[in-house]
């Protein structure tokens, strides 16, 4: 009786603690709903977080007021185009370092983690040189091929796949099939919710990043979500809730994902060990 006590005053400690962070963490993204939905002219009222006015017509009007449409558009391709790639090259580099037995191969696997300490500005300025060189600039290839593969992504993986039983690996060997086989037939599938968190890392960093696609495709045709709603700020600073209503649209992609990956989000970390 008195350790089914303990546990539940445990439990109600832990909820007076995880509800305040909660509020603290959702209170901007309701601030910024109720925003874009107030009318004209009044988003300098005093504030509050859930909406007493529906004016919808403000998505209408920031979705007009911008090509959107192409923003996602070359949004969604260069993010899918990134997550596959990371997905593809990090399951071939973390099924190596996880279950072929090479020299130095730990040592490889750290210097490449190594990497991950290294702050982007530090490397901005030659990789942007090589990408002037390589005539690349306003192009896909500028926002795609440097961020193809990715340290975190194979880190993630690897952790998943030395869970895998070295049974099911041994047995798949005796068998005779080959390393090909074993990684997508036999360690891809048991290791799926870590790759669905790598993928959800790779999509929500690919969507929130600005900075790189400022500085190599800034050209109308080329502008990825965060650029195109920087654009779309200057053109609407002062008519706040269309700037609102503009946000909302270039954040709900990545919030819907998160919501229906979250199962798998919380799984693959725990299987990788990640705090």
């Amino acid at each position: 009786m008195m350790q089914k006590y303990k546990k539940t005053i445990n439990k109600i400690f832990l909820v007076l603690i995880i509800l305040p962070m909660v509020f603290l963490m959702v209170m901007p993204y309701l601030w910024m709903i109720t925003a874009s939905l107030k009318e004209r002219g009044h988003v300098s009222d005093p504030p509050y977080l859930f909406p007493t006015t529906f004016d919808f017509s403000n998505y209408s009007k920031a979705w007009n007021g911008a090509p959107f449409g192409k923003y996602y558009l070359n949004t969604i391709f260069v993010a899918v185009v990134v997550v596959f790639s990371r997905i593809f090259f990090g399951s071939l580099a973390a099924y190596v370092f996880a279950f072929i037995d090479f020299k130095g191969r730990d040592l490889i696997y750290f210097i490449y983690l190594s990497t991950m300490m290294i702050p982007f500005y530090a490397i901005v300025i030659p990789l942007y040189l090589l990408i002037n060189d390589l005539e690349w600039l306003n192009s896909y290839q500028a926002l795609i091929v440097p961020r193809l593969v990715d340290a975190f992504a194979i880190m993630i993986l690897r952790q998943s796949f030395i869970s895998v039983p070295h049974d099911y690996i041994d047995a798949a060997n005796m068998d005779g099939a080959s390393h090909w086989h074993i990684l997508w037939k036999i360690v891809f599938p048991m290791c799926l919710p870590s790759v669905i968190t790598s993928a959800v890392f790779s999509f929500l960093y690919i969507w929130n990043d600005f900075f790189w696609p400022f500085l190599v495709a800034n050209e109308p045709n080329l502008r990825v979500i965060q650029i195109g709603l920087q654009a779309f700020t200057g053109r609407y600073l002062t008519e706040w809730t269309y700037w609102m209503a503009g946000t909302v649209i270039a954040s709900l992609p990545p919030v819907l994902l998160f919501i229906f990956a979250q199962k798998y989000y919380v799984s693959g970390l725990s299987r990788t060990g990640l705090k």
